[in-house]
């Protein structure tokens, strides 16, 4: 019982050690006139603080399931925070009426094909996962 406990630890280890060497980007789609995005902007789009785009369009930022690794990677590597210390944030922001979250997407398939469909949408992904029907505007390389 402690064997299969420790190999599944093992598993959710080499798992987690993965992802974290893959390149995340952040996309949009080629029709809405953004080029590249700073980290800062990025931020600013995901925490809910500034949505507007220079092209003048208002963001609509994807994010990937809450209990995702890739979701734990984009937002450790973005701002430095935990998903802990991103939900109390959004937690904060929801009870005050301030601003609302991203919108939930199931999987990055599903956020890459919102992009493709939206001028608006903005998602992130494992670089290995985009198609050439988005576009790259901020780059999250491998830690």
């Amino acid at each position: 019982m402690l064997r299969n406990l420790f190999i599944a630890i093992f598993i959710l280890a080499v798992s987690a050690s993965s992802l974290l060497a893959e390149d995340m980007v952040v996309v949009v789609n080629p029709k809405n006139g953004v080029n590249k995005l700073t980290r800062e902007e990025v931020i600013d789009i995901f925490l809910g603080r500034n949505r507007q785009l220079s092209t003048g369009l208002t963001a609509l930022p994807l994010d990937l399931p809450g209990v995702s690794l890739e979701r734990e990677a984009f937002y450790l590597r973005l701002t430095g925070k935990s998903m802990s210390e991103i939900n109390a944030y959004w937690a904060r922001l929801i009870f005050s009426g301030r601003a609302s979250p991203p919108t939930q997407v199931r999987s990055q398939e599903e956020s890459m094909q919102m992009v493709i469909d939206n001028r608006s949408a903005i998602g992130y992904l494992e670089r290995s996962k985009i198609s050439s029907q988005v576009k790259v505007v901020f780059e999250l390389g491998a830690k």
